[in-house]
């Protein structure tokens, strides 16, 4: 199963400290320096530095030019990433992130997307630092990438067009009709999240996780450039893999294991809540949850939300259903499932990057299916149906050999 990189940003986030972290976590500077160069090549030299910010270890990354950096349009930018030899998963989240970029800036300015200028979608440093993170998680094996809160920071900063509020309409507009949230912490002073940052977690990001679930396999900070006295100004990155249980990988063998079932039966509780239920649900470690309609006593109607877990996440799962519904009582008993082995593959459709789930047995592929959710944000970014989304990953899956039937 891949691993999965959450984030934290509750204090801001910005290219060059996701970057520092993901390097901190494990990440191979010279693969980093590769893409990087790839993009720009004789430009930019890459170098780290470890430094402390508030008492905290952090990798500081520095991004210096060989020159005078040229006046380059997000078209031109795009040309250089298309033609560069990037590895096709790190191009389409180079390119996701710079697009998303390119087009809140243009609404931000009022000018067109392609002539947005190089300052604006991110100067000679920015584009290794985005160029750096797409390289540096794949290079950690993250697949799947998730964010708790960001802190924004408050005041004024200034910028190539003058003297702007933070957050600055950039990082607003690529705030909207994300999966993002905003950190409520109303301390942070300055530009706490930049532009470059925000727009990979938007680009990059699947959705916001308090606190994931899974083993920690390892852990990075990175710094910004400012040491703020009393706040580490970091930002901090955990690589997690599936919990184990035994010899097997929760959701990940094609093999009988043994799970606990929990449920309980609701007829009280306002519908509108039940979406959150089950998300704290998953959030809190869950392997699946449901919801069930149901007839109870003198007709009424009602509610079963099931959900399966781990045996040792028995406990954790009640305190979620009875703090989260109006439950007087929740029944467990054991089940065995049989799963079969699944990975995810990454296939590019015009708007972009989409995750397929492929569930192989016996060295064949039973399903490939695409993630939804990566669908419905490249739908919603690009304004079209999401179904043209899911027919054109549908497509893009069969084009690379992952349908049902072929042997992998």
């Amino acid at each position: 199963m891949e691993r999965h990189g959450w984030v934290d940003a509750s204090a801001g986030v910005a290219g060059d400290m996701l970057l520092g972290a993901l390097l901190d976590a494990g990440a191979d500077l010279d693969v980093v320096r590769s893409a990087v160069e790839a993009v720009l090549p004789g430009q930019v030299v890459v170098s780290v530095d470890r430094v402390l910010r508030a008492g905290l270890s952090a990798v500081h990354v520095r991004v210096r030019p060989t020159g005078e950096p040229p006046a380059r349009s997000w078209a031109d930018l795009r040309r250089l990433i298309q033609q560069s030899g990037l590895d096709e998963q790190v191009r389409a989240g180079v390119l996701s992130t710079f697009t998303l970029l390119a087009k809140v800036e243009a609404g931000a300015h009022g000018v067109s997307e392609d002539d947005v200028h190089f300052h604006e979608v991110g100067a000679w440093d920015s584009v290794a630092d985005v160029v750096g993170v797409c390289a540096a998680l794949a290079d950690l094996g993250v697949g799947q990438l998730s964010s708790g809160p960001v802190g924004l920071g408050s005041g004024t900063v200034r910028t190539e067009h003058g003297e702007m509020p933070v957050p600055v309409p950039a990082v607003l507009g690529l705030l909207r009709g994300s999966h993002l949230v905003v950190a409520g912490d109303g301390t942070l002073v300055g530009e706490c999240a930049t532009p470059t940052g925000v727009a990979l977690l938007s680009a990059l990001g699947t959705s916001t996780v308090a606190s994931p679930a899974g083993v920690v396999l390892a852990t990075g900070t990175g710094a910004g450039t400012r040491d703020v006295e009393g706040r580490a100004n970091v930002t901090r990155v955990v690589v997690l893999g599936p919990r184990t249980v035994g010899t097997g990988v929760a959701g990940d063998e094609d093999e009988d294991r043994e799970l606990v079932e929990l449920a309980a039966t609701v007829d009280d509780l306002d519908p509108r809540v039940w979406p959150a239920v089950v998300e704290e649900l998953l959030v809190a470690g869950a392997l699946d949850a449901w919801l069930t309609p149901v007839h109870m006593k003198k007709g009424r109607p009602g509610t079963v939300v099931s959900v399966l877990a781990e045996p040792g996440d028995r406990n954790r799962m009640v305190d979620v259903l009875l703090e989260h519904t109006t439950t007087l009582g929740v029944r467990s008993h054991m089940v065995r499932r049989t799963a079969l082995e699944r990975r995810w593959v990454e296939v590019v459709v015009p708007w972009g990057s989409v995750r397929v789930k492929v569930g192989t047995r016996a060295g064949r592929i039973l399903s490939a299916t695409p993630e939804l959710e990566d669908c419905r944000t490249l739908a919603g970014r690009h304004a079209i149906p999401l179904r043209v989304v899911l027919r054109a990953a549908e497509a893009a899956a069969q084009e690379g050999g992952w349908v049902s039937g072929a042997a992998i």
